[in-house]
C-alpha cells in the first residue's frame, strides 16, 4: 500500500486505522500563510477554522446548517475534530514541506487549506502521494481538479464557473440598462491564479463579443503598480478585471489615483478584493468597485445559519465573514460531516464518503444551490454571486432574484 510505504519512516505500521473512539481526536492538517505578505489573510482563515470545529465539537443551541447541533461527531462516539496549524508563508515549497509534516508527524488523516492556487498544486501533490483527502477551501484555479487527482476535494466554485457568473452579470445588467460592455482590461498576477483566470476571461470576452482592450500581467507582490495604471489608463476599458491579492488590490488603485484615473467599472476575481485588509487598505478607492463572490453576508432569508455562524466569527476574530472565511468554515463541515458519515479515521473510508456528499444549499451559509462532487472533486453545485463596494460594505447585486440593491455601473 502507497500510503503503508510513504509513512514507514515514522514508524506508522498500521494499513487502516480503527474506528475512532470518543476519546479520540481527529486530527485535521490546515495549511495557510501564517507569517509574511499574506498572513492577515492566513489568520482570519484560521478564526474561521477554529469558529467551524466549535460548531462541530461544542455544546451549543443548534444552528440550522450542516453539522450544526454540535457535540463532536456522533458516529464516532462524540470524537472532536483537532484542527493542528501550519504555516505555508505562501511558498509552495515550504507548504509541500508543512503538509508532508502534518501527515507524517503529526497524522493527520485529512488536509484543508490554502488560499493561494500555487500552494494548493504543492500539497494536493503530497495527499495524493500519501493518499488521504485534501479538501480545498478557497482555492480557484480551474486547472486544480483537472489533473486526474484522486484525493482532491474543492467545494467552492472555480474561476471558469467565477468568470462565467461575471460575465453574465455584465450582460444582464446591459440588458436591464440599455449599455451593454463593450470592452475589458485584463489585469493579473503572474500566477497560476492570474494566469488562468485570465484565460478563462480573455475566452469568454471573445465569445461574448467583448473587445480585450488591454492584458497587463505583472509581477505579484510587485513594489510599483504605476506603469501598469499608466497601460490601464490608456486602454481606458469599460470593466477593468483584476486577478489580484490583497496588496497589489491596494497597490493597483492607489497607482491608478496618483495618476487620476478611476475606470469605469471594476469587476474583480475576488482574492484580494474580499479581504478585509483590502476594505481597510484602499479606504474610499474601494467605494463602487465590483467582485465575485462565494458569500453573501446579507442573505439572511435563504440561509437562516449566517447570523449565528457570523457571530461566532466576530467574537472571535472581531470581523465578519467574507469570501474566503465564509468557504474555509464550510469546507471543513463538509469535511467532518464526511468523516462522521464514514464513521472510521480510514482515509479510503472517508474518501468514499466525501464522493457520496449530497448537501442541500439551504443547509449551508453559502448562497450555493448545493455541495455535490463529480468525478474531478469539484462541487458542480456553487453559484456565485456579485457584490459591490457602497458605503463601506460589500452588497449583493446579482443575481436579480437575491441581491439587496442595484449596482451602480459607468460603463
Amino acid at each position: 500500500m502507497k500510503r503503508l510505504a510513504l509513512l514507514a519512516t515514522a514508524a506508522v505500521f498500521s494499513f487502516a486505522a480503527p474506528a475512532a473512539h470518543a476519546a479520540d481526536d481527529i486530527i485535521i492538517g490546515v495549511v495557510y500563510p501564517l507569517t509574511g505578505n499574506a498572513a492577515p489573510v492566513g489568520l482570519d482563515a484560521k478564526a474561521a477554522y477554529e469558529v467551524a470545529a466549535e460548531i462541530i465539537n461544542g455544546k451549543h443551541d443548534p444552528i440550522p446548517m450542516l453539522m450544526g447541533k454540535g457535540g463532536g461527531l456522533d458516529k464516532l462516539g462524540g470524537a472532536k475534530i483537532k484542527l493542528v496549524f501550519a504555516d505555508s508563508q505562501n511558498d509552495p515549497q515550504k507548504a509541500r514541506a508543512e503538509t508532508e509534516r502534518l501527515i507524517t508527524q503529526e497524522h493527520a488523516i485529512a488536509i484543508v487549506g490554502s488560499y493561494t492556487s500555487a500552494t494548493a498544486v504543492t500539497i494536493s501533490q503530497v495527499t495524493e502521494r500519501y493518499e488521504l483527502p485534501y479538501m480545498s477551501a478557497d482555492n480557484s484555479s480551474p486547472s486544480l481538479n483537472q489533473r486526474g487527482l484522486k484525493w482532491f476535494f474543492r467545494t467552492s466554485p472555480h474561476d471558469e464557473m467565477f468568470s462565467a457568473a461575471m460575465f453574465q452579470f455584465m450582460k444582464d445588467e446591459g440588458a436591464k440598462t440599455g449599455h451593454q460592455v463593450k470592452s475589458v482590461a485584463l489585469f493579473y498576477e503572474d500566477s497560476i491564479f492570474g494566469a488562468d483566470s485570465a484565460r478563462v476571461q480573455g475566452k469568454l470576452a471573445e465569445a461574448a463579443g467583448i473587445k480585450v482592450a488591454a492584458d497587463i500581467k505583472y509581477r505579484a507582490n510587485s513594489p510599483s503598480l504605476s506603469a501598469e495604471a499608466q497601460k490601464l489608463k490608456a486602454a481606458d476599458a469599460d470593466v477593468m478585471l483584476p486577478s489580484s491579492y490583497t496588496s497589489d488590490s491596494i497597490l493597483i488603485l492607489k497607482a491608478m489615483n496618483e495618476i487620476g484615473y478611476k475606470p469605469k467599472a471594476i469587476l474583480a476575481q475576488a482574492a484580494g478584493f474580499q479581504e478585509s485588509a483590502f476594505m481597510t487598505g484602499a479606504g474610499a478607492l474601494a467605494e463602487g468597485a465590483m467582485s465575485r463572490s462565494s458569500f453573501a453576508l446579507d442573505a439572511v432569508k435563504s440561509r437562516p445559519a449566517i447570523p449565528a455562524v457570523n457571530a461566532l466569527y466576530r467574537a472571535k476574530n472581531n470581523k465578519d465573514l467574507n469570501d474566503n472565511t465564509s468557504r474555509d468554515v464550510t469546507a471543513l463541515l463538509v469535511l467532518a460531516d464526511a468523516i462522521n458519515r464514514a464513521g472510521s479515521t480510514n482515509e479510503a473510508a472517508i474518501q468514499k464518503a466525501l464522493v457520496a456528499t449530497d448537501v442541500k444549499g439551504s443547509d449551508t451559509i453559502m448562497p450555493w444551490a448545493g455541495i455535490k462532487f463529480d468525478e474531478t472533486g469539484q462541487n458542480t453545485m456553487g453559484t456565485p454571486v456579485i457584490q459591490q463596494v457602497t458605503g463601506g460594505m460589500y452588497h449583493t447585486v446579482w443575481p436579480f432574484d437575491v441581491a439587496v440593491q442595484p449596482a451602480v455601473v459607468n460603463w
